[in-house]
C-alpha cells in the first residue's frame, strides 16, 4: 500500500491508537506524552508536531460535555450528598480526562502530519511524489 493514499481519517485513528499515521505498525509515543522523534517501525519522523494544548481543550470539551450532564441528571434524581458527589464525580472527571489525553494528542498529531502541517510538508510532498511520478513519466513517454 502506497503512503500517499492514507486518508486523514485513517492516519487520525492511526495517531489516536498510538501508533505512526505513516505506517500504523510503530509506536507513536516514547512516554505517556512525549511524541516519539521518529518511528520505530518506518523511520518517518514525528518530532515536527505541534498539538501543544489542543488536546487538553477538545478532553476537556469531551469530558465536561459528558460528564456534567451525568452530574445534573443524579444531582435531580436522586439528591446524594455533596460528599457523594465529590467522591464519585472526581475520580471519574480525572480518569476520563487522563484515558483520552494521549489519544486526543495521538489523532492531532495524524491530523498534522496528514494535511502536512508545520515540519510535515516534506513528508506530505514526499508522499505525493511518489503517486505523481509515474505519472509524469507516462505522460512525457507519451509526448516523446
Amino acid at each position: 500500500m502506497a503512503t500517499g493514499s492514507i486518508s486523514l481519517a485513517k492516519a487520525m485513528w492511526r495517531g489516536f491508537l498510538g501508533k505512526c499515521p505513516n505506517c500504523g505498525e510503530g509506536h507513536l509515543f516514547g512516554r505517556f506524552l512525549k511524541v516519539a522523534h521518529s518511528c520505530d517501525h518506518c523511520g518517518e519522523e514525528l518530532f515536527h508536531q505541534r498539538a501543544d494544548d489542543f488536546p487538553a481543550y477538545l478532553v476537556i470539551v469531551v469530558v465536561g460535555h459528558l460528564v456534567v450532564p451525568a452530574i445534573l441528571a443524579v444531582e435531580t434524581a436522586y439528591v446524594p450528598a455533596v460528599w457523594l458527589q465529590l467522591a464519585v464525580w472526581l475520580p471519574v472527571t480525572l480518569f476520563a480526562s487522563l484515558g483520552l489525553l494521549q489519544p486526543t494528542k495521538g489523532a492531532i498529531v495524524g491530523l498534522q502530519w496528514q494535511i502536512g502541517m508545520h515540519g510535515f510538508e516534506a513528508s506530505k510532498l514526499r508522499r505525493e511524489g511518489t503517486e505523481l511520478a509515474p505519472m509524469l513519466v507516462k505522460a512525457d513517454t507519451r509526448a516523446a
